[in-house]
């Protein structure tokens, strides 16, 4: 996500709190904070895909998943 989404966003948040948001503008926060969120589960997924564990052997193994 590029940063002017994230400004969008925080925007629109601080606007909400004094001003208040048009109905517009409540869904366009909506669908902007549903994309910050995919985006961010993206990368942690990525991260956690990337970690190798390292048993006292030396044997490495990736994370396994739970259900």
């Amino acid at each position: 996500m590029d940063q002017t989404k994230i400004n969008r966003i925080n925007e629109l948040s601080k606007k909400s709190k004094t001003v208040g948001l048009t109905a517009e503008e409540k869904n366009e926060q909506q669908i902007l904070r549903q994309e910050y969120i995919k985006a961010f589960r993206g990368n942690l997924q990525s991260t956690l895909d990337s970690i190798v564990v390292v048993d006292k052997e030396g044997n490495k193994k990736p994370l396994n998943k739970k259900d």
